[in-house]
């Protein structure tokens, strides 16, 4: 949700999106042509899926934010999770090498381990869902 009115810059561009369902008129930064994106309006939300109905990935959700040219850019983020959501919690960190989602090995042969690593093979802060599949452990 946008918190405040951005004056110029600041839109939220998803870039492998079909920029062809832009609205009309509307006066976006250079960046935001990159795909279809969003002019920060105080009190619009925007939502999204990051997966399809069956599961899977879905690339046009990948996004970004324009850099902010004038005023400032506020935000309230809220992010709904498919599974439960933990930072290391105990249970995980004992876990030998396993996957977590039965789609690991069809999401690691996709080139999801390159392109979506912070899930698929973790941070220094959380540990990968799909370690197994991504070959960081064994």
């Amino acid at each position: 949700m946008y918190l405040a009115n951005v004056a110029q810059g600041g839109e939220t561009v998803f870039t492998k999106a079909a920029a062809n369902r832009q609205r009309k008129g509307d006066s976006l930064a250079f960046c935001a042509s990159t795909g279809f994106s969003v002019k920060p309006k105080k009190g619009d939300a925007v939502l999204f899926f990051s997966l399809h109905p069956n599961g899977t990935l879905d690339g046009s959700s990948m996004h970004g934010s324009c850099p902010v040219i004038a005023g400032e850019k506020w935000t309230a983020t809220k992010w709904i999770h498919l599974t439960p959501f933990s930072f290391l919690s105990s249970s995980r960190r004992s876990k030998e090498c396993e996957d977590e989602n039965e789609s690991c090995a069809r999401w690691a042969a996709k080139g999801e381990c390159e392109k979506n690593p912070e899930y698929m093979v973790g941070t220094e802060e959380s540990q990968g869902y799909c370690r197994k599949s991504c070959k960081v452990c064994s």
